[in-house]
């Protein structure tokens, strides 16, 4: 397995209690297809650099999971078809850089 990280910007107008339920779904995709979550990394609302959607503010969460390459497919699909989702990006860790974690 894999380590994979992914970035989620979700719509500012979303109740935390939707924001909630969203992030349980994904989490709840990665334990079914077989991955384990490492950290779920909220970072809040925050200005966006240049509006996306007519938005200027979205809200960030960062997932930080080890899986296999199926499970990102799967993933990728339910963040497409979910609202409240407006933005993602997923990317493979390098499993020889060490977290800033570690470091210090």
């Amino acid at each position: 397995m894999r380590k994979f990280e992914t970035l989620l910007l979700l719509s500012p107008e979303l109740p935390t209690e939707e924001r909630q339920g969203v992030l349980d779904t994904l989490t709840g995709i990665i334990a079914r297809e077989g991955g384990v979550l490492v950290e779920v990394d909220d970072w809040g609302m925050r200005d966006l650099a240049y509006p996306v959607r007519k938005m200027d503010r979205g809200h960030y969460v960062r997932l930080v999971y080890d899986a296999p390459g199926a499970l990102v497919a799967e993933l990728e699909r339910n963040i497409r078809i979910t609202d409240g989702i407006f933005k993602f990006v997923t990317v493979k860790l390098d499993e020889n850089v060490e977290s800033a974690e570690e470091v210090a």
